[in-house]
């Protein structure tokens, strides 16, 4: 093979790699977003049950202050109540202790409902603390493997680049403005095989005395159609290989 057409194929195979890592760096930032955006969602989720239970804690509190100022107006009543001069009088302020009672019952039976709420928020507040300590160790060892992850890349890159520079700079220079202009325009894959008398990246029938040119191998040839250099790849025959192998045995 033409010693141009394997630098152009070598060449190829770096600007494939560099595309990768490439594209895997470009990756790296968006992955580390999604994973910080899910740990963000389940601090939400945190704050959310943190804020229930506050707020069961608060209808406790006042729940148990209302029944706090009921007893107290209860108190007064009675004592009143103790100095009625009157059986209507009287009979009014049992009607008011009466109502005040059911009120004591009504916060009571609040209460109760809410105690009931609490074990389970204060649960889940308590497990998903714990889980998302943990979730965030482990965001924060992802993001590590991430963020050298891409430096290795960064470095593995740059090495290629280097490598890249020294095989362009031997090619003639008419030999790699055309490998580049194909390049940008086929996303990487300048060269193509020729084979059974057929570019295989554009699939279009060569012209026999081309496709004989190209069987010498003694110069660069370009597809006549899709412009990528080509590579002469004759098609294996293995059932004849292999009686022309017991012939020759």
């Amino acid at each position: 093979m033409l010693q141009d057409l394997v630098l152009a194929l070598r060449l190829q195979a770096l600007d494939r790699k560099i595309a990768t890592l490439d594209t895997e760096i470009a990756t790296l930032p968006k992955h580390i977003a999604e994973i910080e955006k899910r740990l963000e969602a389940h601090k939400r989720r945190l704050e959310a049950d943190r804020s229930a239970l506050a707020a069961n804690q608060r209808d406790r509190k006042k729940m148990e202050g209302d029944i706090q100022l009921h007893q107290g107006k209860m108190s007064k009543l009675r004592e009143q109540m103790a100095a009625a001069k009157t059986n209507e009088h009287y009979k009014a302020f049992q009607n008011e202790i009466a109502f005040i009672e059911g009120e004591i019952r009504k916060c009571e039976d609040r209460i109760i409902v809410l105690m009931e709420q609490s074990e389970p928020l204060d649960k889940n507040v308590k497990a998903a603390e714990i889980s998302l300590k943990t979730e965030e160790k482990e965001v924060e060892a992802e993001k590590a493997k991430a963020l050298e992850r891409t430096g290795v890349s960064k470095k593995e890159v740059a090495e290629i680049r280097s490598e890249r520079k020294t095989i362009s700079d031997q090619m003639p220079i008419k030999l790699y403005t055309e490998y580049e202009r194909v390049r940008k325009k086929t996303k990487n894959t300048p060269i193509a095989d020729a084979t059974d008398g057929r570019c295989s990246a554009c699939q279009i029938a060569l012209r026999p005395q081309f496709f004989q040119d190209l069987r010498r191998q003694d110069q660069v040839m370009f597809c006549e159609s899709c412009s990528r250099l080509l590579t002469y790849n004759p098609v294996i025959d293995v059932v004849a290989d292999a009686s022309t192998a017991q012939q020759l045995a």
